[in-house]
């Protein structure tokens, strides 16, 4: 702060307000976002896919600005092989893709994967793209959940919607 100081005083410079925004420096490591894998795709030489009910429309982040996250199984079965996948989302998107590479166990459709770091500007960046609702949240701490903000419903996101009738059109 003293070689700001001095420096705007050499330059006849008023002192600027100096802001720090730590935001997702603190806030991302504390969220982890649990997706249910839908399906899995193995293309034999080419690579494996494994489709969540999620993606893009609740973390746009890997598509925007190429973020990378890490995946892991929520139940951990260490009799299963372990392949590398690429963690896709439900949005018919090539873009849709939230891990490029991850190295984990066999998953099974129905099961959970969580991703972690997802807690700064996940829900804000979160949007209702090709009408999905947005998804719950949920705090835990001390083994203990609270729901903050409910699932998002198809009523919430038609709300605003006119109907033709009475639109005027």
């Amino acid at each position: 702060m003293a070689k700001i100081r001095a420096r705007c005083d050499t330059l006849d410079y008023p002192l600027p307000e100096i802001w720090i925004e730590p935001g997702r420096s603190i806030v991302a490591e504390a969220g982890t976002t649990i997706y249910e894998v839908g399906s899995t795709k193995f293309v034999p030489g080419i690579r494996n896919f494994l489709a969540v009910n999620g993606g893009m429309g609740d973390n746009i982040r890997p598509a925007l600005y190429q973020a990378e996250y890490t995946a892991f199984p929520v139940v951990v079965d260490d009799s299963r092989p372990a392949e590398t996948v690429r963690v896709v989302g439900k949005y018919c998107e090539s873009g849709d893709i939230l891990v490029h590479n991850a190295t984990m166990q066999h998953f099974n459709a129905g099961e959970l994967l969580g991703i972690n770091s997802t807690g700064a500007y996940g829900y804000s960046m979160a949007s209702n793209y090709n009408r999905n609702p947005r998804p719950a949240v949920v705090f835990v701490e001390n083994g203990k959940s609270r729901l903050v903000i409910r699932r998002e419903t198809y009523a919430d996101m038609m709300q605003l919607d006119i109907p033709l009738e009475n639109s005027g059109v």
